[in-house]
């Protein structure tokens, strides 16, 4: 089995502070960095991975995405805008030894990794079959959002798929138990 690990908007927009701040967002950006800290040296104590890779939010002008009076269920505050700090990994990610960085977002709303391409334009799907993935793990900001769809369209694009719920936050309790049971009923092992 080849395991690939899949770390989705570790952004500093994400993470306190930020315009679209998620609760827990550094504490899961500093874990995920200790996790990739084990993992690029081959600790014993890191689990087995393959290949890492990242998805970030990389806004250009994504259109109705954006709004001055969010609904924050379609339209959110300016996040993640190329060329800002907000768009950059968080800091207590580091190390980040991604095998590929797969950006989405750019002029419309993406919530979903596999909505990514890298700078080359290869599509996430494409690249891990062509790495032999077949088995993902899925972490990152946020659970209810991102990751959600991340994790779901891992499984519909045919991957085993583990959402690591302990290096994952969420933006609120009830979204986040809702995205839990939906992944779960997807055939999703939350971990």
């Amino acid at each position: 089995m080849t395991r690939a690990l899949i770390v989705v908007d570790v952004q500093n927009d994400f993470c306190e502070g930020g315009s679209l701040a998620v609760e827990g967002g550094a504490r899961v950006a500093g874990d995920i960095g200790e996790l990739l800290h084990h993992w690029a040296r081959r600790d014993d104590q890191a689990p087995a991975y393959d290949v890492v890779v990242a998805s970030k939010d990389h806004h250009i002008d994504p259109g109705h995405h954006w709004s001055k009076d969010p609904d924050y269920v379609e339209t959110w505050p300016v996040h993640c805008q190329v060329g800002t700090d907000g768009e950059a990994f968080h800091p207590n990610l580091d190390p980040q030894p991604f095998d590929a960085i797969f950006l989405k977002g750019e002029h419309q709303a993406a919530y979903s990794a596999f909505e990514g391409r890298t700078v080359d334009g290869d599509g996430l799907a494409p690249w891990l079959r062509a790495q032999g993935v077949d088995s993902v793990d899925v972490c990152g900001i946020a659970t209810d959002y991102c990751v959600r769809a991340t994790a779901l369209d891992s499984r519909r694009e045919g991957f085993e798929t583990r959402l690591l719920s302990a290096l994952s936050a969420g933006v609120a309790p009830e979204s986040t138990r809702a995205a839990l049971a939906e992944m779960t009923t997807a055939g999703i092992t939350v971990v």
